[in-house]
């Protein structure tokens, strides 16, 4: 089933008549990462989906990247607590950080770097650290690589933002900010380094969780294909995502690229698909796809 845009947000209850897209210079930036593919820009759409009832217990984020939909949703009380799955071991290192009691730690780091190519070699070119480290190395390179980007093969600002080159989005006192509110709700949040659609499993069959799915990936054949571009582990079965997706007693909102192939996978398992716009690179705006349940899932 194909919605409108602004049947999304009567298929969350939530009585609103359009949906436009979010200046995410709005919303509260509660992750250390700036993220390839973020979802900063869904967050007043996720508060309108979580206010509808009942209220979950659990929220996964099987594919967590930066998780600023569940740090978001824990910090506004949307949730009891949330679980954040991630398979980079890179972006693990920051969560395991973060979420293992060395908040302070990285935050401290990040305060007593002093920022210079030279020195950002000399952290990055270290072939093995302790796990902590390996934490302020993924933030460092998250924060001076073009785009944010992990994945092999990217490189550092030049000339970023103004000709600050690397400096242009290393913001040591926000970061350490953010690290340190995450680490006063960390009691609420746990962390699994693996399958996000293994944890998926393992949870299907509680009706208090639910999910906010955003694979990294890009399904069609003739979509951006831009997963294997920013992303270390960019192959999926997104059949299985889709049958898991179908199964789960609990809600779900999925989000994928515009493409046919995936609206195909979601109609044939009856599963409500809308469009929504929002503005990616560049302040460019474009369609995105918003995957709920069939409403026979809840009957």
């Amino acid at each position: 089933m194909l919605l409108e845009q602004s049947d999304f947000f009567n298929a969350a209850k939530v009585g609103a008549t359009e949906r436009k897209s979010v200046n995410v210079a709005s919303v509260p930036q509660r992750s250390p990462f700036r993220y390839p593919g973020g979802k900063t820009w869904f967050i007043p759409d996720l508060r309108r989906w979580l206010a509808q009832t009942p209220r979950p217990h659990l929220l996964v984020e099987p594919f967590a990247g930066g998780a600023i939909v569940s740090i978001t949703a824990v910090a506004e009380n949307l949730v009891d607590n949330a679980l954040l799955v991630e398979k980079d071991p890179m972006v693990a290192a920051v969560w395991r950080t973060i979420l293992g009691g060395e908040a302070e730690w990285l935050a401290q780091r990040i305060l007593d770097f002093d920022l210079s190519v030279e020195n950002c070699h000399a952290v990055l070119d270290v072939p093995e650290v302790e796990p902590r480290e390996e934490g302020f190395r993924t933030i460092l390179r998250n924060r001076i690589n073009h785009g944010g980007i992990l994945a092999a093969g990217s490189g550092m600002l030049k000339h970023g933002e103004g000709g600050k080159g690397i400096a242009s989005r290393w913001y040591p006192q926000t970061l350490a900010k953010r690290i340190r509110a995450i680490d006063a709700i960390r009691h609420r949040l746990t962390f699994v380094e693996g399958d996000g659609m293994d944890v998926m499993d393992a949870h299907k069959t509680e009706p208090s969780t639910a999910y906010f799915i955003d694979p990294p990936y890009t399904a069609g054949t003739k979509g951006k294909r831009a997963g294997n571009r920013l992303y270390v582990h960019f192959q999926l079965d997104h059949a299985r995502l889709f049958n898991l997706a179908a199964e789960v007693a609990g809600d779900f909102l999925m989000t994928y690229d515009d493409d046919a192939e995936v609206m195909e996978m979601a109609v044939n398992r009856g599963l409500r698909v809308c469009k929504v716009p929002m503005k990616g690179t560049h302040h460019r705006e474009t369609l995105e796809l918003v995957i709920m349940p069939n409403l026979s899932q809840f009957s």
